[in-house]
């Protein structure tokens, strides 16, 4: 097969060796386990976090006479990811033999995918940044194929001083292997492809991409070549579990591969390891070609046939995307910063989507990004551990628009209900938060706080901003419950500066 080089080189992702700059070509296969309540062949469950072997039935354990039996759930869940990543989806595909022996592969062999996949050619949009401006650079990523295959299990070493112990409870879970084009020139770009492609996963409902439970997990493959030249020998680094070691696996094996071609030496194909302690790759095993598999059609399976009403029928019931949400949001008055933070997770979209409903969409988007999101990040948490709810922030965005508090006891009340919860009305009536709105009551203020500073009067008079020092005195003696705009108004008025 021939790969044609679309990407124009950018002289900002080179990285400088010895000789001169160097450019960086990586390509992922992304291992996404199916969300799916069965195995991809078997009845067995697929719950993470059960007991050794508890999930295990007669075919996963690869029992003589045994006969795989495919789950066409996880079939439309293939199907689901395909349209969307823009996909051709294949209307008939193969289940192949993948020949090896590895202790936690019963069967000797994997059942997956080769020459005819289920999901053809796709394309996934990837906004990387934002950059010191804010700004965000959009690139293509181009998408190969997408194929189903069987997990195989896992195998503990750590068990026993002499044995190593075998789990079979991943064995047969359902697999899509997304397998990208070599069309990421650096390691911001691999993160956020991969961010991404795990982002449109969560959304479409076809895997969690918990990559801390393993169920999903990238292979990345990196090679290095003179700045528009030919590509160069690519090593495969197995098994990379978060988006942040993607990134460093990245940088690291590009930085060994220049280092060992500027000394002369060649670069071998082969399988790595990442070792994010050491901040090294290091050599797993002499990379396999294709023939060493012995690919042939499993004899148990026939060819998956289905129609396009089959793949219209899902594609009909999909949900809105990153890609349609984000365009809506900035299309509703949302910059394209904020609205790429509110997409970047399903559950954040969510989250916002239900305090902004009925309520300016900015106001709540400043809300949900800056305070909860800050908070969030501040204390190590989730947005599914938040402890202020979507109806707790949008009672506060109401009592600010019928001007009962003021923004800065918004503040203080959003910092309440974090700590305490509540509801917002109930405490701002029992806490005595309300602002002040009395004319009297602020004029008297503004009155005090200029007759205890004359000097500062005729300072504010000659130049006007400073009528922004006595906002801010009136604001703390009446410990900030003044309603701003009022104070503001009043000021400028007995200064004389209207």
């Amino acid at each position: 097969m021939t790969i044609v080089d679309t990407r124009i080189p950018d002289p900002k992702k080179f990285i400088s060796g010895a000789t001169g700059d160097w450019e960086i070509i990586v390509g992922m296969e992304v291992h996404a386990q199916v969300l799916s309540e069965a195995k991809l062949f078997s009845g067995a469950s697929t719950t993470f976090g059960a007991g050794p072997n508890e999930n295990v039935s007669l075919v996963d354990a690869a029992m003589p006479g045994m006969l795989p039996v495919i789950n066409e759930e996880c079939v439309r869940q293939a199907v689901r990811t395909g349209i969307g990543l823009k996909a051709k989806i294949n209307n008939r595909s193969v289940f192949d033999r993948k020949n090896y022996f590895y202790p936690d592969l019963p069967q000797g062999y994997q059942i997956s995918q080769f020459q005819q996949p289920i999901v053809g050619e796709g394309i996934v949009k990837v906004s990387v940044g934002p950059d010191s401006k804010g700004e965000f650079e959009e690139i293509e990523v181009g998408i190969e194929r997408l194929h189903l295959e069987q997990d195989a299990g896992k195998s503990m070493h750590d068990q026993h001083p002499t044995m190593s112990y075998v789990d079979l409870n991943r064995s047969g879970v359902a697999l899509m292997e997304i397998v990208s084009k070599p069309d990421i020139r650096s390691a911001e770009e691999a993160r956020a492809y991969l961010t991404k492609l795990r982002t449109l996963l969560r959304y479409l409902g076809t895997c969690d991409g918990n990559m801390d439970q393993g169920s999903m997990r990238a292979d990345v493959n990196v090679s290095v070549r003179r700045p528009g030249g030919e590509f160069g020998m690519r090593c495969e680094i197995k098994n990379v579990n978060s988006i942040r070691f993607v990134g460093q696996a990245v940088e690291t094996e590009a930085r060994r591969q220049i280092a060992l071609i500027e000394d002369g030496g060649t670069v071998e194909q082969e399988t790595r390891l990442f070792d994010p302690a050491k901040g090294e790759t290091r050599s797993m095993r002499t990379k396999e070609d294709a023939h060493d598999y012995r690919y042939f059609p499993d004899p148990d399976l026939l060819p998956l046939e289905f129609d396009d009403a089959f793949v219209a029928a899902l594609g009909e019931k999909l949900p809105e995307l990153p890609d349609d949400k984000r365009a809506r949001l900035i299309a509703g008055g949302l910059s394209a910063y904020d609205a790429s933070i509110l997409v970047s997770e399903k559950a954040i979209a969510d989250f916002f989507e239900q305090v902004a409903e009925g309520r300016d969409a900015k106001q709540a988007a400043n809300w949900v990004i800056n305070d909860l999101l800050g908070a969030l990040n501040k204390n190590g948490l989730s947005i599914d551990q938040t402890p202020v709810s979507a109806a707790q922030m949008g009672a506060v965005l109401d009592l600010i628009r019928e001007g009962v508090i003021s923004g800065k006891i918004a503040k203080d009340l959003f910092e309440i209900v974090w700590t305490e919860g509540g509801d917002p009305r109930e405490l701002v009536e029992s806490r005595g938060l309300k602002q002040v709105t009395d004319t009297g009551a602020i004029e008297k203020a503004v009155d005090e706080v200029i007759a205890a500073n004359p000097d500062k009067v005729e300072q504010a008079r000659a130049k006007p901003t400073l009528a922004g020092w006595f906002v801010g005195q009136v604001m703390r003696a009446t410990g900030g419950k003044a309603n701003p705009q009022a104070v503001n108004d009043l000021v400028k008025a007995r200064l004389g500066l209207d």
